[in-house]
């Protein structure tokens, strides 16, 4: 039976919901999945991802007193090749990016990043080119393969199985330098744009910073997240963790609500894959409105408050049922 290791990521001690997904993607007959869960709560992570499919957790020990993603990667490519597993999957995810090449690279394998579709067995991925304009078909070969899996391409489906624990202790490598030596935050929000289910994107319609408080005020009574064109990052009104885009985050929710953005090729090859699109702008003929499920043209802040108080509405309507 052929090994798939699945690198695990967590959130606040819990397994990011965005690994469901990739588990989903990776199962498949004759495939054994292994979650390798790197200087994390494995124990506490077997019930959810057994519940996805996973028939092993590999606890690794990598000794890390700190964050430092040398030492991790060189436990996870060590893990792989005690265990036998010649294919892994992560997510590309800011650890993902630091993580993934590390690992490809002890490991002499070819990597891709920002895979929308994965065959395992031909070793063939699928990811856009050139502003998403076009899809690449990919042939990987080697002895091992590493895939950067984006967020929310899958929908998480549950197959229950049992899952064992192993543990594995790395210590075959020496001090790399690396030193956390101070953590800020960016005030852009808990949750990374590329997970999120349903994100509210402002743009120059926005006019300054402060209006953003109209997307927050709407996103907290649906649970969605915020980001932004690049127009409204280079004016400095968000930060650029904040960004959709083809120089920021590429993103896949359910729905993607761009208010008061024109909808730039740029800006389009980040968020076309969402499931639905909504658009609010006074600009009935902004490239947007071509490329959306729906749309309202009119004033964004006559029509935000409104739709602020319909989600707090229909919330308080839930909440009572």
């Amino acid at each position: 039976m052929n090994s798939i290791g699945l690198l695990i990521e967590f959130n606040d001690g819990r397994v990011k919901e965005a690994n469901f997904g990739m588990a989903t993607a990776a199962r498949g007959e004759n495939r054994n999945l292994v979650a390798l869960v790197a200087d994390g709560p494995a124990e506490d992570a077997q019930a959810v991802l057994e519940a996805y499919g996973v028939a092993r957790i590999v606890n690794i020990r990598s000794g890390n007193r700190s964050w430092d993603p040398a030492r991790q990667a060189a436990a996870v490519a060590a893990a792989m090749q005690k265990l036998e597993i010649d294919s892994l999957i992560g997510l590309t995810s800011p650890s993902g990016r630091e993580l993934l090449p590390r690992i490809a690279a002890r490991l002499g394998a070819p990597l891709i990043m920002d895979c929308i579709d994965i065959d395992l067995e031909a070793h063939r991925v699928r990811t856009s080119q050139y502003s998403g304009k076009t899809i690449a078909t990919i042939a990987l070969t080697g002895s091992h393969f590493i895939y950067g899996m984006r967020a929310n391409v899958v929908p998480a489906l549950k197959e229950p199985a049992e899952a064992e624990i192993i543990d594995f202790s790395f210590d075959g490598y020496q001090d790399t330098g690396y030193e956390v030596i101070e953590t800020r935050t960016d005030g852009s929000g808990a949750h990374y744009l590329a997970e999120a289910d349903i994100i509210i994107s402002g743009g120059r319609g926005l006019k300054r910073a402060e209006n953003f408080k109209l997307l927050f005020d709407c996103a907290r009574h649906m649970n969605a997240s915020v980001g932004a064109s690049r127009v409204a990052v280079d004016n400095g009104w968000v930060p650029y963790a904040m960004q959709v885009g083809q120089t920021g985050v590429k993103v896949n929710p359910k729905v993607y609500m761009a208010v008061g953005i024109s909808g730039s090729v740029q800006h389009f090859a980040g968020m076309k894959t969402a499931r639905m699109i909504i658009a609010i702008n006074t600009d009935e003929n902004a490239a947007i409105m071509a490329n959306c499920d729906y749309f309202a043209v009119g004033d964004l802040f006559e029509i935000l408050p409104e739709l602020e108080k319909a989600l707090a509405a229909a919330k308080r309507s839930k909440e009572v049922a």
